[in-house]
């Protein structure tokens, strides 16, 4: 009988696991996350920047943790906090069965709840804009540390409090817009005219959850901020460059308040956020394009690493 050479064929598993891989898109996926009581209107500038990078990007809407036009005034149910990482968590799983890898990001409450997903999916990068792991920018009212008065169950289930102005909005144009549909309609693209005692509870054990665990967050970060945050001092970007597992970079922006993505300054840090990206999580054979920027929109602001 002539030798011959034995001849190694691939198990069923591992053709069935190499055709799924094939399958796969492979452009990066970006699952960003608007701020609590609010829509993914205020995403959208930097949607459209990644976009045009070549990510693929989803913003959904969260029921129970944002608000749409068509609630009104309506009293919508707000389920726990565990619920909204549980929908995040959802939206993550459908676009990494679709892509080979998937970043984070999220404005405001929309970063903590994005470093809660980090603790829960394998995130190729983070984004976190005017992350609010503690409320202590210079609009915040001094009674807000009575607020946990307001949390007892039958109180929270009713009390809500009006936002007031900026509402997180440097440019007097745009602010006078947000306070324009905030009184027709009671949303706007920064966010609802009023928060429910009940979402701020939830928002409370969101941020209690997070910063127990922020040591365990060692995906790769950027955190981007205003210096005169109206909502959120420089204290959250503190902790998150004193307790993540990796070092984020930071990138400060001097002319906005907490709506980052809308105000002044929104060139400068979808700019920002895109080019980091690019770096941790590239695009394949997409050379990136600069973003359109418009005469009233400021690039100046400081980056630390």
């Amino acid at each position: 009988m002539p030798n011959s050479t034995p001849i190694s064929l691939p198990t069923l598993g591992s053709t069935l696991e190499s055709a799924s891989e094939a399958a796969l898109d492979p452009r990066p996926a970006v699952l960003l996350l608007h701020g609590l009581c609010a829509n993914p209107l205020e995403m959208m500038p930097l949607a459209r920047s990644l976009r045009g990078a070549g990510y693929v990007v989803e913003a959904p809407a969260l029921d129970g943790y944002g608000v749409a036009a068509a609630d009104g005034v309506r009293r919508v149910p707000v389920p726990r906090f565990e619920e909204w990482v549980e929908m995040a968590a959802a939206h993550f799983d459908a676009l990494a069965a679709r892509h080979r890898c998937v970043a984070i990001g999220g404005l405001s409450m929309g970063a903590v709840l994005t470093l809660a997903l980090a603790l829960e999916r394998p995130a190729a990068a983070l984004m976190l804009l005017s992350t609010s792991l503690h409320f202590d920018g210079w609009n915040v009212s001094p009674w807000r540390r009575m607020l946990p008065l307001a949390f007892v169950p039958p109180l929270r289930q009713w009390l809500s409090f009006r936002e007031t102005p900026p509402y997180g909005i440097k440019n007097e144009r745009l602010r006078e817009w947000v306070a324009q549909a905030m009184n027709s309609s009671h949303v706007s693209a920064a966010g609802a005219d009023r928060l429910p005692a009940a979402s701020l509870h939830q928002a409370s054990r969101l941020i209690r959850h997070v910063r127990s665990r922020l040591h365990e967050v060692d995906a790769p970060a950027v955190v981007l901020h205003a210096s005169e945050d109206d909502v959120s001092g420089p204290r959250s970007v503190l902790e998150l460059q004193r307790r993540l597992a990796t070092t984020p970079e930071v990138h400060w922006f001097h002319h906005s308040y907490h709506m980052l993505t809308l105000d002044n300054e929104r060139g400068a840090v979808t700019q920002a956020a895109r080019q980091f990206l690019l770096r941790q999580v590239p695009v394949a054979d997409l050379a990136e394009s600069s973003p359109f920027l418009t005469a009233t929109e400021d690039l100046r602001h400081e980056q630390h690493a």
